[in-house]
Formats: C-alpha cells, structure tokens, sequence
C-alpha cells in the first residue's frame, strides 16, 4: 500500500500542470467566445480542453487508495475537531475519485451506455462536500491562531484600568445622551474592526500554508458550485478560479513546506 501511495504521489504534479493547463483552456475559450472568434478556433480549444480533462482523469486512477489512507491517518488525530474534518473530507474525496474513475472508464467507451451527466453529478457532489470540511478546518485552524496572537498581545500589553471611566460621574453614566461613551461608540467599534483585521492580516501572513490553503479551496469552491447549478458564475469565473488553484498547488509540490500539515 505505501509503495503505491509512493508511486501515485509522483503523477501528482503532471495532474496539477495539466488542470492548469485545463482551466488555462476554459478561461481562454471563454475569452475567445466573447471576442467574437472564429468558431473552429473555438472549438479546437474545446477538444483540447476536453482531451486534457480526459487526461487527468487517466493520471487520478487508484488515488482512492491515497485518499483512505489519509483517512485512516487523520482518524488518530488527537483535535477532535480536526479528526472529524479531515477523515470526512478524505472519504468524500475517496468517493470523488471513485466516481471520476466510472466517469472515465464511461468517456473512453469501457462501460458503455454509462449515464455520463448522473456520474458527473455524483462525482461533483463528494467534490463539494470535501471543499466545505477543507475550508472548515481552515477557518477552525485560523480561529485558533487568532486567539493564541491575542492571548500573546494580551500578555505584552501592560494591564491598567480604562482611563476616565472610574472617574466619570454617576449621573453621566446613568445618562446615555449626555455620555461621551455614547458619542465615541462608533469610533472604538471601527478601531476594534481594524485592531481585527489586522490581527487576521498578521496571523495569515505569519502562516503561509494556512493562507495557501484557504485561498486554493476558495478558489476551488466556484467549480463543483457552477457544476452543480447551486451558484453558476460561468465558464470565464470557473476557468480563472480552477487556474488560481492549480497554480497554489503547483507551489505547494514544489515547495513542499507550503503544503498544510497535517
């Protein structure tokens, strides 16, 4: 088993390059349509879309395999939190792979009469539902590290009581039109806003993999989501989101520290 896990992780980066390459296709047929092109031009970048979609889906064969086990890694996680987002998401993508391998074996005519759209649906379904837990255990892990940076901040910052409030009269504090609490109200709601956001631009920019992650799954999002119908965006959208992916994840196999763990 892990000799095959080893020998699926080397086809990883050609899948990426040719979804890239994919999406690079769709993006630009989406481009050329508007343009007004000719229509043969249009339809050669179709046919090779479609050949290159084709392709992956040759390169993805087996990574079922792959995704149980990182199921069955992440059942041992000690974060309850993490166990439950993970495992799920890897049999969900277990499942997608499954459903993409009936889909190609349907495409290249060795299960015929296959019903190609209900598979499709099928396949893009488990894809959502694995993108939805990865970007839950994005936020989860982002939530965390945002409280460790207060809880840090918090132990730096010298404790002292709130200016003026202990010596503010009785009878302005009982008095919400006369108070100067009321008519600062919004200003500290805006500085509390942008003590925030620059609490979550820290902690992203000091946690590159983090940040990686969830940009590539809210990019990834977009395509199971036009695909299904729920949220169609279009063919320019989903080809301009599938190419941010893959290229985030080109550079998390090239730089293999970039990639999320565990």
């Amino acid at each position: 088993m892990d000799s095959w896990v080893r020998f699926n992780s080397q086809s990883q980066a050609k899948e990426r390059v040719i979804r890239a390459a994919q999406y690079a296709c769709t993006l630009l047929g989406y481009t050329l349509h508007k343009g007004g092109v000719a229509a043969d031009l249009h339809k050669t970048i179709r046919q090779l879309e479609a050949h290159m979609s084709l392709t992956r889906k040759l390169l993805r064969l087996g990574n079922s395999v792959e995704a149980l086990e990182s199921a069955k890694r992440a059942i041992h996680l000690s974060d309850s939190v993490l166990r439950l987002c993970l495992t799920i998401s890897h049999l969900n993508r277990a499942m997608y792979f499954a459903c993409d391998n009936v889909l190609w074996a349907g495409k290249t005519g060795i299960i015929s009469k296959l019903d190609q759209k209900k598979w499709s649906q099928r396949s893009f379904r488990y894809y959502l539902f694995a993108l939805i837990l990865n970007l839950t255990r994005d936020l989860y892990e982002l939530r965390l590290l945002i409280e460790c940076e207060e809880r840090n901040r918090a132990s730096k910052r010298p404790s002292s009581p709130h200016p003026g409030a202990a010596s503010m009269p009785a009878d302005q504090l009982s008095s919400p039109s006369s108070s100067p609490v009321a008519l600062t109200a919004p200003p500290l709601m805006l500085a509390g806003l942008r003590r925030q956001l620059h609490l979550l631009v820290t902690v992203l920019y000091s946690n590159p993999p983090l940040l990686l992650d969830l940009l590539k799954n809210s990019c990834d999002i977009f395509i199971p989501l036009d695909r299904l119908g729920i949220y169609p965006t279009g063919n320019g959208f989903v080809g301009l989101c599938g190419l941010a992916s893959s290229i985030l994840s080109i550079l998390t196999i090239v730089h293999p520290w970039l990639k999320l763990k565990p």
